[in-house]
C-alpha cells in the first residue's frame, strides 16, 4: 500500500504493450508493472509469440489493416500448402515415381523442361507487366493466387494424359513462374503500404516467419493426407477443390481488407466521380471498399500516362490545339480511342494527380457506359479537352484539399506513368 501511495519517480513503456513505474523504496528504485490498464500485458508466452512473429513495435509500427490482412493471408497460405502437396504428389506420379518402366533420364528431362519454360515465363511477364504491379497490387495479388490454383489443377490432371504430360506440366510451370513474379512483387508493394516506420525489412522478415510456420503446419497435415489420397484420384480432386474454395475466399478477403491511402487510377476515379456527383470526398476505407480487385477485361476508353509527344499530336496545328487554354506542365489529348497524357519534366505530384483527374473526366465523356459524364461529348475531341481544362480550373484545388483532409496521401501516387518527359515552346516563349 505504501508503494501504491508513493509518487512514481519515472515510468516506461515497451511500445504499446507493457508499462512500468519506478518508486523509491529504502533509498533504492523499485520497478513495478503498471496494472491500471488491466491485463493488457498478457502472458509471457503471448509476448514471446508476438516478438517472434509480429514486427517490432506492433501495432504502432504497421498500418491499421495489417492484422486483418495477415490473418486471411495465413488461411490462404495454409490451404495453398495443402493443395500444393496434392499437386506435387500427382506430378511425381506423372514423371514415373513408383513405375518400374519409367527412366530417370525421362523424368529429369521433363523436370528440366518445366523449369526452363518457367524461367522464360518469369522473364517475359516481368517485362510486360512489371510496371503495373505497384499500381494494381490488389488485382495482381488475387490474379496470382487464382493462376496458382489453375496451375496446381493442371498438375493434378496431368498424369491422366500421358501423351500430353510434358506439355501440361510445362504450361503449369509457366503459370507458376508468373505467380512467383506477381505474388512476390505485389507482396513487396503491400509491405511498403504496411510499413509505418520505414520497417519494410522487419515486416518482410516476420511475414517470412509467419509463412514458414504455416507451411510447417501444412506439412504436418499433409503427412496425414498423403496415405489417404494415394491411388485415389477422386478423393484427391475432392480435397483439392475444397482447399481451393477456402484458398480463393481467403485471398479475396485478404485483398479486400487492405486500405491503401495513395491514389491509383481506380481509387482516384472512384473518389473523383463521387466528388463530382455530390461534392463529398470519400475517405480511404470507403474508396477501398469500392475498388475492383479482379482484372477487368471489358472494353473501355484506356488512359495512357507519360506517352511520347508523337503519340499525342501529329502536326503543329494539333500542338497549338493541345496548348490552348492550358497553362499546366502536361499536355492531354485523344488519339486512336485512348486518352493520352504527355508530362513535362517540371511536373509535381499534384500536377500528376490533376492530369489523371482530367484524363478520367475525358475518358468518362468518351465512354458511353460511364456512370457519370461531366464533359459534353463532341465530335471534336479538342473541344472536349478544352472543356476539361476549364472543369479542372474550377474543381481541382477544392478536390485536392478535400482529399488531403479525408486522409489521402498526396505527396506520392501509384499512378502508372511511363518515362517520356516532353518540353514544348509556348507562344510567349
Amino acid at each position: 500500500m505504501e508503494g501504491d501511495a508513493a509518487v512514481a519517480l519515472a515510468a516506461e513503456r515497451y511500445g504499446s504493450g507493457e508499462s512500468w513505474r519506478f518508486f523509491l523504496k529504502d533509498g533504492r528504485l523499485e520497478r513495478r508493472r503498471d496494472r491500471r490498464e488491466g491485463a493488457a500485458a498478457g502472458s509471457s508466452v503471448i509476448s514471446v509469440f508476438k516478438s517472434v512473429f509480429l514486427p517490432q513495435g506492433y501495432p504502432d509500427s504497421v498500418s491499421g489493416d495489417y492484422l486483418n490482412y495477415q490473418l486471411w493471408d495465413t488461411v490462404q497460405a495454409f490451404c495453398s500448402s495443402l493443395s500444393g502437396t496434392l499437386a506435387t504428389q500427382a506430378s511425381l506420379r506423372g514423371v514415373g515415381v513408383g513405375n518400374q518402366e519409367a527412366t530417370v533420364a525421362a523424368a529429369t528431362v521433363t523436370w528440366l523442361l518445366r523449369d526452363g519454360t518457367g524461367m522464360l515465363g518469369r522473364i517475359l511477364f516481368a517485362w510486360r507487366k512489371g510496371s503495373k504491379l505497384d499500381s494494381e497490387a490488389k488485382k495482381w495479388r488475387l490474379f496470382a493466387d487464382v493462376l496458382n490454383d489453375v496451375a496446381m489443377f493442371m498438375e493434378i490432371l496431368a498424369p491422366n494424359f500421358p501423351a500430353c504430360f510434358t506439355l501440361i506440366v510445362c504450361t503449369a510451370g509457366i503459370f507458376k513462374s508468373i505467380v512467383g513474379v506477381a505474388g512476390g512483387a505485389t507482396r513487396a508493394a503491400l509491405t511498403v503500404h504496411q510499413a509505418r516506420r520505414d520497417n519494410m525489412a522487419d515486416i518482410s522478415a516476420k511475414d517470412g516467419s509467419q509463412e514458414t510456420l504455416v507451411n510447417l503446419a501444412g506439412l504436418l497435415v499433409s503427412l496425414i493426407l498423403i496415405p489417404l489420397v494415394t491411388d485415389n484420384p477422386a478423393l484427391t480432386l475432392g480435397l483439392f477443390f475444397l482447399f481451393t474454395i477456402f484458398h480463393l475466399y481467403a485471398n479475396y478477403r485478404a485483398v479486400r481488407s487492405v486500405v491503401m491511402e495513395t491514389f491509383n487510377e481506380a481509387r482516384l476515379s472512384i473518389v473523383l466521380r463521387r466528388y463530382l456527383r455530390d461534392g463529398r470526398v470519400l475517405a480511404p476505407p470507403e474508396a477501398n471498399r469500392s475498388e475492383p480487385v479482379f482484372l477487368d477485361f471489358r472494353k473501355t476508353v484506356p488512359i495512357r500516362l507519360g506517352v511520347s509527344l508523337k503519340e499525342l499530336v501529329q502536326s503543329q496545328e494539333e500542338l497549338s490545339l493541345a496548348l490552348r487554354n492550358n497553362n499546366m506542365p502536361y499536355l492531354l489529348g485523344v488519339r486512336n480511342g485512348c486518352v493520352c497524357v504527355c508530362l513535362g519534366p517540371e511536373a509535381s505530384v499534384c500536377d500528376e494527380i490533376r492530369a489523371m483527374c482530367q484524363a478520367i473526366c475525358l475518358s468518362g465523356a468518351l465512354d458511353p457506359a460511364a456512370p457519370l459524364a461531366v464533359i459534353q461529348k463532341s465530335q471534336n475531341h479538342w473541344e472536349m479537352v478544352h472543356d476539361s481544362h476549364k472543369l479542372m480550373d474550377q474543381i481541382f484545388n477544392p478536390f485536392l484539399k478535400g482529399a488531403e483532409a479525408a486522409g489521402w496521401q498526396i505527396s506520392r501516387t501509384l499512378l502508372s506513368w511511363d518515362e517520356w518527359r516532353v518540353e514544348w515552346k509556348t507562344k510567349s516563349s
